[in-house]
């Protein structure tokens, strides 16, 4: 297999550096084709000496990473204390990419994807989206924005030899693998679809010509005591249709949005997006059963198709123990469904990967990249 992983915990960086390290090194041998290194908070000050260790040890081609609260290797995630995952692969050429400077003109390949993570307080999401459609139409973008940074400046990422506080760093990977995204957007519709027929920007105001919020108290009335849980701690999204040329409407359909809130005298919700009327919608519920149950579903369909020989997981700080209430819940899921891969990522603070054809910034989501090799290529 041309891929590797590597997990430590060991609280000195040096040493826990040399440990990944070594078992990738033992694993894959040197001049990997691309690096990608995560560590969490307790190793973001010296992210320059392990960038610099790695690239020593193993001279990949292409290496980048970013500092986060908490990070992912196999089927372990770990959160808020101290770890380094490290991931390489051989499967021919990739390119490094630099945002703001932005995708290379003239590549030398037609790129499968692009694994981009970045800083969240200097990165335009829906912007920096809309101009990869204009320019790569297609173009699956996997990835996330780095958490745990207080603020502006404070967001650790790296490319090659070059260690930054903002913008985004990435890779396109080229014609050596087939990668294929898995977004888990963590919910499941309740109610029915209904129309927006009246509201501007986020603001719906009615749905199927009733008041919106009338509609929300339809659907209330045949949630379980569990959803109602969930909608009264903040669970509660909005489903907006992607294509809206189909006839029926199932999971991978909508892109979920948070409700943010409502107004009872008007009628009115507020949404995380702006819908604007003739927008087929949905309501949908969000916990721990659901998003549990929507990952699995994806996962056993994914494996279903060609079996993937590595892959790169990019979770929301807003799941993991917190919401699950069990450690590892998404990179074991990702175990138990695909076996024991070479896995890394991290707990991103916002998601970016493919509904129906179209890359977004998501939330509570779970966005991954299967990547299989091309044999005989």
């Amino acid at each position: 297999m041309p891929f590797a992983a590597a997990l430590s915990e060991h609280p000195l960086t040096a040493y826990a550096t040399g440990e990944v390290c070594g078992g990738v090194l033992e694993q894959l041998g040197p001049h990997p084709d691309l690096a990608i290194v995560f560590v969490t908070l307790a190793h973001a000050g010296a992210l320059e000496d392990v960038v610099a260790t790695v690239r020593e040890i193993l001279h990949p081609s292409v290496l980048f990473g970013a500092a986060s609260d908490s990070i992912i290797g196999g089927e372990r995630e770990v959160e808020g204390t101290a770890g380094i995952s490290l991931w390489a692969g051989r499967f021919g050429p990739v390119v490094p990419v630099r945002i703001p400077d932005g995708v290379p003109a003239g590549l030398p390949f037609e790129p499968s994807a692009l694994v981009l993570v970045g800083d969240p307080f200097s990165v335009a999401p829906d912007d920096l989206l809309s101009s990869l459609a204009a320019s790569h139409p297609g173009l699956p973008v996997i990835g996330g924005m780095a958490s745990g940074a207080r603020g502006p400046g404070g967001s650790r990422l790296a490319l090659d030899d070059a260690v930054v506080t903002s913008g985004a760093v990435g890779a396109l990977i080229g014609p050596g693998v087939d990668a294929r995204a898995v977004v888990s957007q963590g919910c499941r519709p309740i109610g029915r679809p209904y129309v927006v027929t009246e509201g501007s920007g986020n603001i719906i105001r009615t749905l199927a010509g009733r008041p919106a919020l009338s509609r929300l108290d339809e659907v209330a009335g045949d949630l379980t005591p569990e959803e109602i849980r969930a909608v009264n701690s903040g669970g509660l999204h909005l489903g907006r249709v992607v294509d809206e040329h189909k006839a029926d409407f199932g999971p991978g359909d909508f892109l979920v949005r948070q409700v943010l809130g409502g107004d009872r005298e008007a009628g009115a919700i507020a949404v995380n997006d702006e819908v604007t009327v003739g927008t087929t919608v949905q309501f949908h519920v969000r916990d721990a059963i659901a998003a549990h149950d929507d990952l699995d579903a994806l996962l056993a369909e994914a494996i279903d198709a060609t079996p993937p020989d590595a892959a790169l997981l990019f979770t929301c700080n807003g799941r993991g123990e917190h919401l699950f209430g069990v450690p590892d819940h998404d990179a074991g899921l990702v175990g138990d469904r695909l076996g024991p891969l070479p896995v890394t990522g991290f707990f991103a603070a916002g998601e970016l990967g493919p509904v129906a054809g179209h890359n977004h910034l998501h939330s509570y989501t779970a966005s991954i990249v299967l990547l299989t090799e091309r044999r005989g290529r």
